[in-house]
């Protein structure tokens, strides 16, 4: 179970009111990131392919939410982001409970490690089409739902690659694609009022990627900060 809530950098109750999808919120990065949204008075709906870590997650932040809160403000929708008609349902979904769409985080997403002669086309293109083109469908939904009127806010989460990423070519491959569609994006729909951007965080432990990832990475990362 959580903790309660840490000290943020931010005034409590400073989204108050503001409505937030999370892909992928119910785990790792997307959790702490609606955790702190909670905080700030956000209505959050959280969304993934798995359905039993979304409750899980969903009991988990009433159990910690601000007083001044109801629980309704945090709650799910199963949805896979590959698939267009899940998209356009939980976009739909969110709109139709909160009559608005105020920020849209992409961070669900995934990958596997596997060097590039090995990848097979099968595994290449279920990271491409989750990682790239999830994001694209979530994208657009929310863009022709409600923010194309309205504006609003989208955060991609990817993740730092200036070097390549060995051995997860097709994470890469698809976040750069991320990156780029991002730009694309800013100059496109500036006009209705949208800001969007990606975030590229490093290396970042969870349990998610304790149990996917082989045990010793997480500590040749470490061996490699300047700062510990």
């Amino acid at each position: 179970a959580m903790n309660r809530f840490s000290a943020s950098v931010f005034r409590s109750g400073l989204f108050r009111d503001k409505v937030a999808v999370v892909t992928g919120g119910a785990t790792g990065i997307g959790k702490a990131i609606t955790r702190e949204l909670l905080y700030l008075g956000c209505k959050v709906v959280i969304a993934s392919r798995n359905e039993q870590n979304l409750a899980t997650a969903t009991k988990e932040f009433q159990s910690i939410i601000p007083k001044d809160q109801e629980p309704s403000c945090i709650s799910y929708t199963a949805c896979n982001i590959r698939n267009e008609e899940n998209v356009k349902s939980l976009l739909s979904e969110v709109l139709r409970k909160h009559k608005k769409l105020d920020f849209l985080v992409n961070n669900g997403g995934g990958q596997f490690f596997c060097p590039a002669g090995d990848t097979t086309l099968k595994g290449w293109n279920a990271v491409v089409e989750t990682n790239l083109t999830g994001t694209f469908l979530m994208c657009k939904e929310a863009y022709n739902q409600w923010m194309k009127e309205h504006g609003g806010t989208i955060v991609n989460i990817v993740m730092e690659n200036s070097r390549g990423y060995p051995l997860a070519a097709h994470s890469g491959a698809a976040r750069a694609g991320v990156d780029n569609f991002v730009k694309t994006l800013a100059v496109e729909w500036a006009s209705s009022g949208i800001r969007i951007n990606s975030v590229a965080p490093g290396c970042i432990y969870s349990e998610t990627a304790a149990d996917n990832y082989r045990s010793d990475v997480f500590s040749q990362v470490r061996a490699r900060l300047p700062c510990k």
